[in-house]
């Protein structure tokens, strides 16, 4: 059989007897790394996977996954496959509204709860008849735990093999839509070997190569690029115990393959900065015999002095902050993808400085093209099957011809077929003059002053764009004049390449961090401009004679 279309369970069979002592998973706990092999890996799976059929559970039934990454959430993930189950993740940090949507919407008979923050908060959210599963860390009280599970079942009665159709649902992923209740996409295991098959191509991922799960797992990006990507290569996988701990776990991964989001580039920068200075930086990067021996400092001091891979994805990253990393030696990558096309879709691999600014070409075995509209379409193998109990969003999604309605506005470079995301369909304005706005290319370009951590430009029905800026942790510190002044120059310098009606008229810096708890931010920490809007709409609609200025004064 060919091996690209080996699911989950036959590849944990296949490196369960053909590497059975390898570590495949190492997670820290009261910082003591306990390792498990592949078939450790494999024994344990089928354990709890027959402790499900024992407990009632049938072929079909969702089962969610409510927990922070850990070893156990992809020995309870391929669990659920072995039973013949359907795993609907949840991010660990859903508020319990979202956590109670998602367990009705899906159906789920039964949830593996792990390590959670605040697990008394979601503990609300787990309502009803839902058998709470738990997964051995100190959470909300559950009726059998992980231990429990494994010995259940006696060995010798060993479930029967269940080896899924390439057609059948491997996961509903609910995803973290920035308006409305999410939305379930239906991924089969045709769609999940597929992308991930081609990842392993297309990235040479090998059974040398380590990774660290800290994204959430409830996410398509980890789910593909490091569980399933783990699975078809062999690959190591690393955990951390807890953000106190990140970076010490993450020097202890050492890993050759490391996929952050743009706010923890923008971190990493600002700590390098902080401690080196960027004057002292820049000149130090300018002597030749100097420069390779910093730049390779700075690497060892990240923990990604191995890594040949690095990648930045889930939202818009200052092109700056990419040239940046280039100069130290630090090549990251550009992506996009979606929950609907298994995340891959679109990147800079293998990395071109050119390409800075786009999200890159489309990757081996990926159709795009653009309406007149300039909506981008896409069609793959590792499209999903549809939106769960949702006919009319699925039908609505895509195409006569097939392709998914991406909802991103793109353009396309016709000679090097590089592709810039310019907006989202849904978050284009009109303003009190009847002009239209694309918010996204407007923040890209207010995003370089680095007193900036995450802005949003708001301006429907108002007589003008106003950016919305949280500052980055050390500018809150500054004095308001010296900041005001960075932003105001910026502002104007931005405003120079902006036509009369897309003009920002004034930045207003808020009060309170964004996060997901308040609800500005999704899990993934895409901004909810909607949110923002109804909080600020009104307060903000007739600024004027006020260019720079706080929340606090409005």
């Amino acid at each position: 059989m060919d091996k690209s279309q080996f699911t989950p369970l036959q590849w944990l069979d296949h490196w369960a007897e053909t590497t059975p002592n390898k570590v495949f998973l190492h997670q820290p706990v009261n910082r003591v790394v306990q390792t498990h092999t592949w078939s450790e890996v494999k024994n344990k799976v089928e354990s709890i996977a027959a402790s499900l059929h024992h407990l009632g559970f049938t072929k079909g039934d969702k089962i969610a996954i409510l927990s922070k990454n850990c070893a156990e959430w992809l020995i309870a993930d391929l669990a659920i496959m072995r039973a013949g189950m359907i795993s609907v993740p949840i991010y660990p940090s859903a508020n319990p509204d979202t956590i109670q949507y998602v367990l009705e919407h899906s159906e789920a008979k039964a949830a593996f709860i792990g390590k959670l923050d605040k697990w008394q908060d979601a503990d609300v959210g787990v309502k009803g008849d839902v058998v709470r599963l738990s997964m051995g860390y100190e959470t909300m009280p559950c009726q059998y735990d992980w231990r429990k599970l494994q010995t259940l079942v006696a060995d010798d009665q060993a479930l029967p093999i269940h080896a899924p159709d390439l057609d059948e649902t491997i996961s509903i992923i609910y995803t973290s839509g920035s308006t409305g209740n999410p939305k379930g996409a239906v991924i089969s295991y045709r769609a999940f070997n597929w992308a991930n098959s081609e990842i392993v191509s297309l990235l040479e991922m090998t059974d040398k190569d380590r990774m660290l799960s800290y994204l959430p797992l409830a996410h398509i990006t980890e789910r593909c690029f490091v569980e399933g990507v783990a699975y078809h290569a062999n690959t190591t996988l690393y955990f951390t115990e807890s953000l106190e701990f990140f970076v010490e776990d993450l020097k202890y991964a050492n890993p050759t393959a490391f996929f952050s989001v743009p706010r923890l580039w923008s971190l990493f920068q600002k700590n390098i900065i902080d401690k080196i200075g960027n004057s002292k930086l820049n000149f130090l990067l300018s002597v030749p015999l100097v420069s390779s021996l910093i730049k390779r400092k700075i690497q060892k001091g990240l923990g990604l002095q191995d890594a040949r891979l690095l990648a930045c994805g889930s939202a818009p990253i200052s092109p700056s902050i990419l040239h940046w990393y280039h100069k130290i030696g630090l090549n990251v990558c550009e992506a996009w993808g979606m929950t609907e096309n298994c995340i891959y879709a679109v990147g800079c691999f293998p990395f071109e400085e050119k390409l800075i600014g786009t999200i890159g070409r489309a990757l081996p075995g990926c159709e795009i093209k653009t309406t007149d509209e300039g909506e981008m379409l896409f069609k793959s193998g590792g499209l999903f099957d549809g939106y769960y109990k949702n006919e009319e969003a699925t039908k609505e999604s895509f195409t006569e011809d097939g392709f998914f309605k991406t909802g991103d506005l793109a353009q396309i470079d016709p000679e090097t077929g590089a592709i810039t995301i310019i907006g989202r369909v849904k978050d284009n304005f009109k303003t009190a003059k009847g002009k239209f706005v694309s918010p996204v290319p407007i923040e890209k370009m207010l995003a370089q002053d680095p007193h900036i951590e995450m802005l949003c430009v708001l301006g429907s029905g108002m007589a003008a764009p106003v950016a919305l800026v949280q500052l980055s942790e050390g500018a809150s510190s500054l004095p308001r004049e010296q900041v005001a002044a960075s932003l105001k120059e910026n502002l104007l310098s931005v405003n120079n390449h902006l036509e009369s009606h897309e003009r920002v008229g004034a930045v207003v810096v808020v009060s309170e961090p964004w996060t997901p708890e308040n609800d500005v931010l999704t899990p993934t920490l895409k901004i909810k401009r909607h949110v923002l809007h109804k909080q600020f709409a009104e307060r903000i609609e007739e600024l004027k004679g006020h260019v720079i200025l706080w929340e606090s004064d409005l």
